[in-house]
């Protein structure tokens, strides 16, 4: 009901939330075409309302989580040339077909490069959305994930944005655009690395956007969590943050960096609780020690204290003989970091090794080829430890490459028959 009093409000704003963008079509009277991601033009600036009230929306989780990452990478097929019933329809299946396998949450990705898959005042419109789009993919998702008694947490990358190009094309009303455009944010809020603009957490401006981002989604939709991955400082070059590091006047710049994404991370998580405290907030970090010390997130307090996360999804894509990060091992590392009793460790698995060579695993370099039942033998040991577990991803696991297909319906088999 909450999803159908929603789209008629929205329909009933369009005049003075909305105009119509692009070339004007031919209509038998004097009414507009209107679509729900063509904005009005309106300068932006970070002076939000405040929330007036929680929203009443129950969330929907199971424990343990037994779930499953479906990527921005499937948009361009199933969403970009699609109607709202094919979409409607492909997500469906994609749907049906992880319940059958026993999942029970789905992390849907909603916002991939400074982009939204959802009606956003925030953030521009999914690079992978039709430009005439008149229906919202992140409530079909969550019509469909609920229906199926799935819960849907949506995945949001909260730092890394869009490429040059792209950016000049994006609407000047967005934070990001005008951030882009002005010289003295432009360097510093948001700077290139490599191909790509990237948000930066040392500055307050930025944070509160993306808290005001995952809260907008909590405000807008019956969602059951907001997730966020693996994608934190993108570099460790020094010229990054310098004007910030030199304005904090702290001396310890890995300390420094380490503290904004601790930063960054609880005023996420205060801003969803603050919409609706039920609402679950995940973060998935990179498997070791070393990969999250390099991206300076600080794993080590947000596994101990409160106010930073419900769950944590380390990415543990390790095979079993791995001779850097054993799997087994790798996970024990884990369960061990893991003190605060509120949090809820799942592990992160994958199906996209399954055949490959996996060139930084030193003598178990080829385990991936030699045994096609690693995703299963694993998810057996977490079953052991007491936790729940993801799979990365969808498109691996249902859509394997040719060579490998056999293989991988024989491993959704023995994964179905683990979450029976």
């Amino acid at each position: 009901m909450k999803h159908l009093i929603r789209k008629i409000l929205c329909l009933l704003s369009l005049p003075a939330l909305f105009c119509a963008c692009g070339q004007a079509e031919d209509m038998s009277s004097s009414q507009e075409e209107l679509h729900l991601y063509d904005y009005e033009q309106t300068p932006y600036h970070l002076s939000l309302p405040e929330s007036t009230e929680k929203s009443g929306y129950q969330p929907l989780n199971h424990s343990p989580q037994y779930a499953m990452w479906f990527t921005a990478n499937d948009y361009p097929e199933i969403l970009m040339t699609q109607t709202e019933e094919t979409f409607t329809e492909r997500i469906e299946e994609r749907f049906d077909n992880a319940a059958a396998m026993g999942i029970n949450t789905v992390y849907v990705q909603v916002r991939a490069f400074g982009d939204a898959y959802y009606q956003s005042e925030l953030f521009s419109p999914g690079l992978y959305t039709p430009g005439n789009m008149d229906f919202d993919p992140l409530e079909i998702m969550i019509q469909a994930a609920h229906a199926r008694e799935l819960s849907i947490h949506a995945w949001i990358n909260p730092l890394r944005t869009q490429s040059d190009v792209q950016m000049q094309e994006m609407d000047d009303r967005f934070p990001l655009k005008q951030w882009y455009m002005d010289k003295e944010t432009n360097g510093t809020y948001i700077s290139l690395v490599n191909d790509r603009w990237w948000l930066c957490p040392a500055y307050p401006e930025v944070r509160k956007l993306i808290a005001e981002g995952a809260a907008e989604i909590v405000r807008n939709y019956e969602v059951d969590g907001i997730h966020i991955d693996d994608y934190f400082y993108p570099t460790t070059d020094t010229e990054f943050d310098a004007e910030a590091f030199a304005e904090s006047k702290e001396t310890n710049l890995t300390e420094f960096r380490m503290e904004q994404c601790s930063q960054m991370v609880s005023e996420i998580y205060e801003a969803i609780k603050k919409e609706n405290p039920e609402v679950l907030f995940g973060i998935s970090p990179q498997g070791t020690l070393h990969g999250n010390e390099v991206q300076y997130a600080d794993i080590e307090t947000w596994c101990s204290e409160p106010g930073y996360c419900d769950y944590i999804v380390p990415q543990i894509y390790f095979g079993l003989k791995n001779e850097n990060a054993p799997f087994a091992e790798t996970a024990t590392l884990w369960r061990e970091r893991v003190t605060n009793e509120d949090l809820e460790l799942i592990i992160g698995l994958c199906t996209y090794k399954m055949g490959q060579e996996d060139k930084y695993a030193g003598s178990g370099r080829e385990e991936w080829i030699t045994d096609s039942s690693i995703p299963s033998k694993e998810l057996a040991l977490v079953q052991e430890m007491g936790l729940g577990a993801a799979i990365y991803s969808y498109d691996s696991t249902f859509a394997p490459d040719e060579e490998i297909q056999q293989q991988m319906a024989n491993e959704r088999k023995a994964i179905q028959a683990l979450l029976e």
